[in-house]
C-alpha cells in the first residue's frame, strides 16, 4: 500500500496544538533560568487518579524541561522504596543547596529520580520528621488565613505538615537559584488537589518570589455531595457552600480548598464540568481546563491493537467457560464482553443504572429471540473474606476436563499412527478406548452443578448490604440458562497473579468488546481514556470531563465508538433507557462492524496523547509567570484560542474489484483480512450510524 493511500485510510487528524515542538530536554528552560516544580499527594504515592495524571505526563514534562523540573510529595515507604531510586542532585545544582539547607534545619527528605518514563528528579518530604512544627503551622494558618484545623483530623494535619515543608524548600531554593548565569530566576510552582494546596497558601501569605498554579481535579465538596444522592448539577447555584461542609464536618478541608484555589496566580481545572462545578462552589472560574492525558504507545503494525484483543478474548473466554460450567449453553463466538470498573462509588460511578440497564437489555436480547449473550463484568474493590469456592471449582474443574482430553488425543494420535503405519484407515474402537471414554465421562458428570453460576467471584463482606450485589437481585440477574445477560461482580483489581483470570487490567481491557462508564460524578475518566487508546469502544456521559471533552473535540463521537449518554438534562429514567438502547444496538453489531468500531476508536488515541494535551499545561505556566513578571517574555508562546474539532471519519473507495477474493472465503480468528477493508465507502451504512 503507497504511502499517501495508508495515511489517507488510516486517517488521524493531527492536533493544532502539538507539545513536541518544545521538547528540548530543558535547554530553553535552563537558558531561561526557568524552574518548575510540581507538588501532590500522589507523587510516587499510589492512591488514586491524581498518581495517573503525573506519573503518565512525567516523560512530556521531563522532555520539555529536562533537569529543571522537580516533583515534590510526602515519603511513604511502602510505594516509594519500589519506585524511587534514591540519590543526590549534582553538586552544582541549586536544589542541592535548598536540600541541605532543609536538613540542616533537621527535616528529612529523600532526594533521587522517579522510576517511571522520563525519570524525573524528584524530592519526597518524611512528614513525621516535620511534626514538631505543627502547633506553630496551624497558629500562622489561623493568623494569616483564619483556617482552623482539628487536631484529631490526621489527614489534614499531615497535609498543613507537608505544605509547610513544601514551601520552605521552595524559599531555600528560590535563594540558591538566584542570579545564576546572570538571568534573573523564574520559578514556578504547581500544586494538585486540597491535600497539597496549603504549600501554595504558605507560599504566597510569606511573599515568596514564585508564579502559582492550582489544579483541583474534583472539588471536595462535589465529591461530597454527588455521594448523598442530591440533585447535584441542577442545583449547583443554590448550595450553601459553608454549611454543607459543615455538615459534613470537612468545612476546615473546604476552606484549604478554597483558599490555594484564590490564592493561585493561575487556576485550573481537568475539564468544563469540573469548572462549572469550582466556579459555584469554590467561587472562581478556571483560568485554563488542562485535561489529562495518557502515554499512546504505538505498534509498528497498524492493526497489532486488534491482535491484541483476540488474544485478550481467548482468555477471557476460558474464564467464563470455568465460571459458568454445567450452565455453559451459549456459543462464545456470539459473546459479548461489556465492562466498568473504578473506586467503588456506587452512583458516582453509574453502577446503579448500568446494572438497571442491564436489566433492559436483557429483556430486549430474550424478546428479539437474539443469539448474542452479554457477559457484564463489575470489577470494583470491595472488602472480602476469600475467593469463591464454587469459582475456584469450575477453574478447577475445566482446567481437568482441557488436561484429560490432551492426554487422550495424544494416545489416540499414537494409536493412528501405529494403525496406519500397518497399512489400513484405523476403525473409532481402535483409536477412542473404552477407558479413554470412562475418563472423558467423569470429567462430563463432574461438571453437573445443582446450583446457578455465582454472580460474584469472592465472598463479600456484609453482602447482605453491598450495593451492587443489592441492586443485581433487586434487577434479578441471577446467571439462569434463560438470561441472555450474565453478570460477574469482580470485587477486587485485576493482576497478572490473580487465579481466576491471570490478567492484568490493561490485557483484560483489550479483551472486552465495550468499556460502559455512565458516571454521574466523574472530573475526567481515565477508565474511557484508556479504553480509547486501545482501540475499544466505550460509553460515558455528558457529566464526565472525558465525555464532555469528545464532544467538544469530535463532531460525531458515535462514530468514532464513543457513545455519550445524556444524565445532565433528560430524567434518571430517560438515561437508563439511552443507555439500555445504546448496549442494545451494540449487540446487534456484525463482527466485522466492531472490527470498524474499533479501527476508529483506536484513531482517536493522539487525541488523548500527552504530547498534544501537555501543551495546556504549559501555558497554565507560562500566564502564571506573566502574571507575576510582567517582562517575561515565552519565547515559543502558544495560542489555544483556536478551536479544533474531529471531523466524520473518511471514507475511501472499494478496492479494485481484481484485489477481492473471487470466491467468497471464510475469516480465519485474529487474522487481519477483514480489517484490510474497514475504510469502505458504506462504512457509516455498514455501522448504522445515521447523521440526518
Amino acid at each position: 500500500m503507497s504511502k499517501d493511500r495508508s495515511s489517507r485510510r488510516f486517517y488521524r487528524a493531527e492536533s493544532t496544538h502539538d507539545l513536541s515542538s518544545f521538547m528540548d530536554r530543558g535547554r530553553a528552560a535552563s537558558d531561561e533560568n526557568r524552574w518548575t516544580f510540581e507538588c501532590a499527594w500522589e507523587v510516587a504515592n499510589k492512591v488514586g487518579g491524581i498518581y495517573t495524571v503525573i506519573r503518565s505526563k512525567a516523560f512530556v514534562s521531563t522532555e520539555e524541561m529536562g533537569d529543571n523540573y522537580c516533583l515534590l510529595g510526602p515519603y511513604k515507604e511502602q510505594c516509594a522504596r519500589t519506585e524511587v531510586e534514591e540519590g543526590e542532585f549534582p553538586s552544582d545544582s541549586p536544589l542541592l543547596t535548598a536540600v541541605n539547607a532543609m536538613r540542616s534545619k533537621g527535616y528529612k527528605l529523600h532526594t533521587g529520580t522517579w522510576l517511571v518514563d522520563g525519570n524525573p528528579q524528584i524530592v519526597l518530604f518524611d512528614i513525621g520528621s516535620g511534626a514538631w512544627q505543627l502547633d506553630a503551622n496551624k497558629q500562622e494558618l489561623w493568623d494569616t488565613c483564619s483556617v482552623g484545623i482539628p487536631h484529631l483530623d490526621v489527614e489534614a494535619n499531615d497535609a498543613v505538615i507537608l505544605g509547610f515543608m513544601v514551601a520552605q524548600f521552595i524559599s531555600e531554593f528560590r535563594e540558591a537559584v538566584e542570579g545564576r548565569g546572570g538571568v534573573p530566576a523564574r520559578v514556578v510552582a504547581q500544586f494538585h488537589e486540597w491535600q497539597a494546596g496549603t504549600g501554595l497558601i504558605v507560599l504566597r501569605v510569606r511573599h515568596v518570589d514564585v508564579a502559582t498554579v492550582f489544579t483541583t481535579h474534583a472539588t471536595l465538596l462535589g465529591r461530597y455531595l454527588c455521594a448523598g444522592n442530591t440533585d447535584f448539577y441542577n442545583n449547583l447555584d443554590k448550595f450553601s457552600v459553608d454549611e454543607e461542609a459543615g455538615k459534613r464536618q470537612i468545612y476546615h478541608r473546604y476552606c484549604m480548598e478554597r483558599a490555594a484555589s484564590h490564592m493561585a496566580h493561575i487556576f485550573t481545572t481537568v475539564s468544563d464540568i469540573t469548572g462549572y462545578e469550582a466556579e459555584y462552589l469554590l467561587k472562581r472560574k478556571p483560568d485554563i481546563i488542562t485535561p489529562n492525558g495518557l502515554n499512546v504507545k504505538k505498534f509498528s503494525a497498524l492493526h497489532e491493537f486488534q491482535n491484541l484483543h483476540a488474544l485478550a478474548k481467548d482468555k477471557i473466554h476460558e474464564f467464563v467457560r470455568g465460571h459458568f460450567y454445567g450452565h455453559f449453553n451459549f456459543d462464545l463466538d456470539k459473546t459479548l464482553y461489556f465492562f466498568i470498573a473504578g473506586r467503588y462509588e456506587f452512583g458516582n460511578k453509574g453502577a446503579d443504572i448500568f446494572i438497571e440497564a442491564l436489566a433492559r437489555l436483557n429483556h430486549y436480547l430474550k424478546s428479539s429471540g437474539s443469539e448474542v449473550t452479554v457477559v457484564a463484568f463489575l470489577i470494583f474493590p470491595a472488602k472480602t473474606n476469600n475467593f469463591n469456592v464454587e469459582s475456584l471449582r469450575g477453574h478447577a474443574l475445566t482446567k481437568s476436563l482441557r488436561d484429560t482430553i490432551q492426554h487422550v488425543q495424544q494416545r489416540v494420535g499414537a494409536r493412528m499412527y501405529d494403525v496406519c503405519l500397518r497399512g489400513h484407515v484405523p476403525e473409532p474402537t481402535e483409536l477412542l478406548l473404552k477407558e479413554d471414554t470412562v475418563r472423558l465421562k467423569r470429567c462430563i458428570y463432574a461438571l453437573q452443578r445443582d446450583g446457578l453460576p455465582p454472580v460474584t467471584t469472592h465472598n463479600v463482606v456484609d453482602d447482605w448490604s453491598d450495593p451492587v450485589l443489592n441492586s443485581i437481585r433487586r434487577c434479578e440477574l441471577f446467571n439462569t440458562v434463560n438470561d441472555s445477560v450474565k453478570v460477574i461482580f469482580h470485587p477486587e483489581f485485576l493482576t497478572s497473579t490473580n487465579p481466576l483470570f491471570g490478567l492484568e487490567y490493561e490485557e483484560f481491557v483489550r479483551g472486552c468488546h465495550l468499556g460502559v462508564f455512565p458516571s454521574y460524578y466523574e472530573p475526567w475518566g481515565y477508565t474511557p481514556a484508556e479504553c480509547t487508546v486501545m482501540g475499544i469502544p466505550s460509553i460515558t456521559t455528558n457529566l464526565s470531563g472525558f465525555g464532555c471533552f469528545m464532544q467538544e473535540h469530535i463532531a460525531d463521537p458515535m462514530s468514532y465508538g464513543i457513545y455519550v449518554v445524556d444524565r445532565r438534562y433528560i430524567s434518571l429514567e430517560g438515561s437508563v433507557q439511552q443507555l439500555a438502547q445504546y448496549m442494545y444496538d451494540f449487540t446487534k453489531m456484525s463482527r466485522r462492524q466492531r472490527i470498524i468500531q474499533r479501527n476508529r476508536t483506536e484513531r482517536l488515541s493522539d487525541l488523548l496523547d500527552w504530547r498534544n494535551l501537555g501543551i495546556y499545561y504549559r501555558q497554565a505556566r507560562a500566564r502564571a509567570l506573566r502574571t507575576v513578571y510582567p517582562e517575561y517574555v515565552d519565547h515559543a508562546d502558544v495560542q489555544l484560542e483556536r478551536a479544533f474539532t474531529y471531523p466524520r471519519p473518511l471514507s475511501e473507495p472499494p478496492s479494485p474489484a481484481h484485489s477481492r477474493a473471487t470466491t467468497p472465503a471464510a475469516s480465519v480468528h485474529g487474522s487481519d483480512s477483514e480489517e484490510d477493508e474497514v475504510d469502505d465507502e458504506k462504512e457509516l451504512a455498514e455501522l448504522r450510524i445515521s447523521h440526518d
